[in-house]
Order: C-alpha cells, then structure tokens, then sequence
C-alpha cells in the first residue's frame, strides 16, 4: 500500500482513537481502599505511581482503540474499492450490461443481488465478480426474471 495512502488513513484513525479515550480520562473509578493507597494522606510518592499506572493503561487502550479504527476503516475502503470494480466489471460485459444488479461486499465477500433474464447470465455475473481483485467468494442471491426462486452457482 502507498505510504502516503496510508498516512491518509493512518492519520484521522489515530485522531478518532484519542477523542474516544477522552472518556477514559475523565472516568473516576477508584479501586477499593485496600487495592490502592486513594487515601489522600498517602505519600506524594504512591500516588503519583498509581497515577502514572492510570495513564499508562488509559494509553494503551487508546493505541489499541486507534489500531482497531485503522483496520475497521481499511478494511471499509478496501470493501469499496472492491464493490466499484465488480461494478464496472459488470457494466463493461456486453451480456450483462444494463442488468438489475446490485453488488454489496463486506470483509471481501461479494453479495450480487438483482434480476437477471436467465441462469446462466446468473453464473456470468458470479464469474465476472469472482475474477475481480480482492474478492474472498461470491454470494448470488441474483433471481431469473418470472421465478421467485433465488439461484446460488
């Protein structure tokens, strides 16, 4: 991937991660007396490590929180790209042109929806998504014209 792409993503990802760990920050969940010296006589010494503890672990969850919106918004871009080539895969068949299909994709897998005028047009499409990059399999839910039944190839 383009580092320059990915920085694009990388950079909003690490910013919506900080803005969701706000909360954590401002959380006061003190542990039980016995757990943690919240006893405000104790000596500046313990507190400031259980403070610096607190932040350590606020911080960990927000680079996990970051990490997570990364690859959730990756993965929704690359979901896509893939729907954008599938379609025009379709539009560019001569067959299938001008066709009732809609095409869906989630974590790779493609979903054809639509009516089409025949089974075999039905396997067409299939083949035509299943040959476009990035795609893990293909779902066809596509339906033959005058038939309720819905056909899977």
């Amino acid at each position: 991937m383009n580092t320059k792409y990915s920085l694009r993503l990388m950079i909003p990802a690490v910013l919506f991660g900080m803005v969701l760990s706000v909360p954590a920050f401002a959380q006061n969940n003190p542990a039980p007396a016995s757990a943690t010296s919240s006893n405000p006589n104790a000596p500046a010494g313990m507190q400031m490590r259980e403070a610096g503890q607190e932040m350590e672990g606020a911080g960990s969850d927000t680079v996990a929180a970051a990490a997570d919106a990364y690859h959730g918004t990756e993965r929704a871009i690359k979901d896509a790209t893939i729907t954008a080539e599938v379609k025009s895969a379709l539009e560019r068949d001569s067959q299938i042109r001008g066709s009732d299909i809609d095409v869906h994709t989630t974590a790779g897998v493609v979903t054809l929806m639509g009516n089409v005028p025949s089974p075999e047009m039905a396997a067409h499409a299939a083949q035509i998504a299943g040959q476009s990059d990035g795609v893990k399999s293909v779902s066809n839910q596509l339906v033959v014209a005058n038939s309720a039944r819905s056909s899977s190839y």
